[in-house]
């Protein structure tokens, strides 16, 4: 990191890579650094290696069915969910020895998958009493690993439908179902491809860990310095600055993550107490940061898990949801970074001096190359490569530029820095050129492995390529589990049909009007968001909302958007607001105050989603009714047009100030011109925007007249 921005963490308050010691009542947002204590941490970091080794292993090769590989994963994610949580909470050897036995007995109930995966597709259909008792045994070690690692919420959700599914027959219509036996319930959930080991299971076991590892990487390789550096040499200046930095920040950090409270826990460190030191209110600086991060999951090109799961759910390419996610998520942005400057206006709050600024050129001149990564991910994945292809070959570039950087720094001479550097673009040049074999990919990272091995500086870049893959493996546990558990309602569903009869409901109230539809969907987001993570929430609402939405007209891409927006937002609206819990620390503030301000900044969030589906072409999907007059990529201009008003507007309501402060009278004017240009009726168009420049041009004129006044 540069010495400007070295003086500005001073300044600050923060270090370097420090993060708050987490919960050990909820892992939820990751576990505390280090694997615990001697020989037990030792244990669970080789394990944890010897996770990463086979997911990477399982993404290159696909050695193993895919029934078998992720009956392994939930293995190792049991074992190592178990071992962790002994490892960091139990006081004596006795409770860790209990924690350690519970996640053998998890490995082995998932190498069953494996070692029977010819039985068991023989008498598929007819399980044996084995089969049984290993499937009871299942379920109650993910549902025990849930609890322990994400509370009560999400296993008590889960244990409903459960309950639901042995005792609905015994409901009145239409609420009831035919009834199950004990065997058909078992069998469908612990066996088959649409319980615990369905759809979810399979992106964790795939898209998921493989780009945890490679932002892992991409973080030990010095990208949220340079993130930083760029952001605070564009922004750093400006009114407002440090507010700009988080965001803008914490948007290039989501590419990368796709995880919004690791956002949080590692820009925050460093944004929320410069926020604060230049004059932000401590609530809403940490309010900033929470908005921001949670941005990540919207971001292209990674974004959260969430958006391979619906890639795999609505089987079309990843670079589909790419796609339609880009222009909200730039809009996402942009609206926290518009208020920020509100506030920034409001209260007279300066930039940070230019002379403690770095330089972002400089910055981009010195560290270009860590962008390369990112830009042959994007490219795999708009010219038909696999997500998991692109991802694994993202990967591998990112540990050779890692690796060689260790190398390269042994060499005594620069001459010798610069012929490594070009020969090694050439070898990767060419096995480019050469369809990207894994074996010469492979074959090329062990020799740069083996090339580390006799230097200082290369076993210190060793080093830290292995603390990333088992750091990895660590903060695979909790998504992973989400997407176990969360089986259970999938597989509900498939065999009892109960979506339909919530589906039929929301098309019976969308027949009589979408709007209330929509209301009813983003409501039931937030209350199930408030209380579990992102990924089961989507899945639900998803299962339940999404189909009937289409029926309605909604655009599939749009509908399943709906849901997966409001399950993010869900983690900003208190009581919960868990990326605000993750950022109160850090602020040193109440998370309900967060919560609120959050949810003040992230407005543009509530309104996108229902932009959209009366405009989808703000998503590029078809079915925009202006593509039918003006034509699809004039819509599209004009659907971002219209959406960055509303925006706009929602801005100047929530933070009342444009050129000097806002009555309350044109807070609800503002308000009420935003809410007629995403509204779906006649002339909803030109009487938001008529009253939109009657607005804004009254307010300029006061503010111009108030100025010499006030002077």
């Amino acid at each position: 990191m540069t010495h400007e921005t070295d003086q500005l963490e001073a300044l600050s308050g923060a270090r370097p890579g420090e993060v708050e010691h987490a919960d050990l009542d909820n892992f939820e947002h990751g576990f505390p650094p280090g694997f615990g204590p001697g020989r037990w941490g030792l244990l669970a970091y080789g394990l944890a290696l010897a996770f990463a080794a086979f997911q990477i292993a399982i993404s290159a090769w696909n050695f193993l069915p895919s029934q078998a590989a992720r009956g392994v994963h939930v293995g190792f994610l049991l074992l190592l969910s178990f071992g962790l949580i002994a490892n960091f909470r139990a006081k004596d050897t006795p409770g860790r020895l209990l924690g350690w036995a519970l996640g053998l007995l998890g490995f082995a109930v998932g190498l069953y998958q494996w070692i029977f995966y010819a039985d068991l597709i023989l008498r598929d259909g007819d399980p044996s009493t084995l089969d049984l008792v290993v499937g009871t045994l299942l379920i109650v070690l993910i549902f025990e690993a849930a609890r322990r690692l994400m509370g009560n919420a999400l296993p008590i959700m889960c244990g409903v439908c459960l309950l639901y599914w042995f005792f609905g027959q015994y409901l009145p219509a239409p609420f009831n179902h035919r009834g199950y036996g004990y065997d058909q319930i078992i069998g469908h959930l612990s066996f088959g491809t649409e319980g615990f080991y369905g759809t979810p299971i399979y992106v964790s076991a795939t898209y998921i860990f493989l780009f945890i590892v490679f932002g892992s990487f991409l973080e030990k390789a010095g990208m949220i310095h340079l993130f930083n550096d760029v952001s605070l040499g564009i922004f750093g200046g400006t009114r407002g600055g440090p507010a700009k930095v988080a965001v803008f920040s914490s948007g290039l950090m989501g590419m990368i993550s796709g995880s919004g409270v690791a956002n949080v826990v590692t820009v925050g460190q460093f944004t929320i107490p410069l926020m604060i030191k230049f004059g932000y209110r401590r609530a809403f600086a940490a309010g900033v940061e929470a908005t921001a991060s949670m941005g990540g999951q919207i971001m292209p090109p990674v974004m959260g898990a969430v958006a391979f799961i619906m890639a795999e759910t609505l089987g079309v390419p990843y670079a589909e949801i790419v796609k339609a996610a880009a222009i909200p998520a730039i809009l996402y942005f942009a609206s926290a970074f518009w208020m920020v400057h509100l506030e920034a206006g409001k209260y007279g709050l300066k930039g940070v001096e230019r002379a403690l600024l770095p330089s972002p050129l400089k910055a981009l001149r010195e560290r270009w190359y860590l962008a390369l990564p990112l830009a042959v991910l994007v490219f795999m994945l708009f010219h038909g490569f696999t997500p998991l292809f692109a991802g694994t070959m993202g990967l591998a570039l990112t540990v050779g530029l890692l690796l060689g950087a260790g190398f390269a720094a042994g060499l005594s001479r620069q001459s010798l820095r610069v012929i490594f550097w070009i020969g090694l673009g050439l070898i990767a040049a060419a096995l480019f050129q050469e369809g990207l074999d894994v074996r010469y990919v492979a074959g090329l990272i062990a020799l740069l492995v083996l090339a580390n091995a006799f230097t200082l500086g290369g076993r210190t870049t060793l080093a830290i390529s292995r603390d990333a893959l088992a750091d990895s493996a660590k903060t695979a546990l909790p998504v992973g589990i989400a997407c176990a558990i969360v089986g259970t309602i999938i597989g509900l569903m498939t065999q009892t049909g109960i979506g339909t009869t919530f589906g039929a409901w929301i098309i019976g109230l969308g027949q009589s009007s979408l709007f209330l539809a929509l209301v009813l969907t983003m409501i039931l987001s937030i209350l199930l968001g408030t209380g579990i993570p992102t990924i089961p929430t989507y899945i639900i609402v998803a299962a339940l909302a999404a189909p009937a939405l289409e029926k309605l007209g909604v655009p599939l891409i749009v509908s399943h958007m709906f849901a997966f927006y409001y399950g993010i937002m869900a983690d900003l609206s208190p009581p919960v607001a868990l990326a605000a819990l993750a950022a109160a620390p850090i602020a040193k503030e109440n998370p309900d105050k967060i919560g609120w301000e959050a949810m003040r900044v992230a407005l543009a969030g509530y309104v996108i989603p229902f932009i959209a589906v009366y405009s989808p072409a703000l998503m590029l999907q078809a079915g925009d009714p202006m593509a039918n007059v003006i034509g699809f990529w004039p819509a599209v201009i004009y659907a971002t047009f219209k959406a960055s008003v509303a925006i706009g507007l929602f801005g100047m309501v929530a933070i009342g100030w444009l050129f000097g402060r806002l009555t309350v009278v044109e807070r609800v004017l503002c308000f009420v011109a935003a809410v007629l240009l995403f509204g779906e009726f006649a002339y909803s168009d030109p009487l938001g925007y008529g009253l939109t420049a009657a607005i804004i041009a009254r307010h300029w004129f006061a503010a111009r007249h108030a100025e010499p006044a006030a002077a």
